[in-house]
């Protein structure tokens, strides 16, 4: 597709909570991805989203001088805007380290693992073209190598 009216949704997703609960504002990172609100240095590093529509999980990575970043969990179309991912967030490692307890927590104390959203503006065959909640803007591509 070459651009978003012809973007068909994968029917695996489902819509069912609601994003209210999904605070929505700029975070103010120059340089940095945030997966479920935890900062990661990326000004010299390249980050890698996956969506894997079998599995509805969204993973996204990242090596840094701590090791390997890893920042996950099972997202779902919005029910109010269909290029939208509502994802929730349950899996967090650095290194070694698993610390996905800490979605555990929040999830306990917001009532909902419902962290973040992702939208689609722009699709095509080489090129994904998004946003996310936090304001962050974001441009990926298929072929690794195209990223300096």
């Amino acid at each position: 597709p070459s651009d978003i009216e012809n973007v068909d949704a994968d029917e695996k997703w489902t819509a069912t909570a609601d994003e209210a609960k999904i605070t929505t504002s700029k975070a103010g990172l120059q340089g940095a991805v945030s997966g479920g609100g935890i900062p990661v240095d990326a000004s010299s590093n390249v980050a890698k989203q996956t969506f894997d529509l079998e599995t509805q999980r969204v993973t996204n990575e990242i090596k840094t001088g701590l090791g390997l970043v890893i920042v996950g969990g099972p997202f779902r179309q919005s029910p109010n805007v269909p290029l939208r991912a509502v994802v929730g967030f349950d899996t967090a490692k650095v290194g070694p380290l698993d610390i996905s307890f800490l979605f555990d927590i929040r999830a306990k104390i917001k009532g909902s693992y419902d962290s973040g959203w992702v939208e689609t503006t722009y699709v095509s065959d080489s090129v994904r073209i998004g946003r996310g909640n936090k304001g962050s803007m974001f441009i990926l591509t298929r072929d690794r190598d195209a990223v300096n």
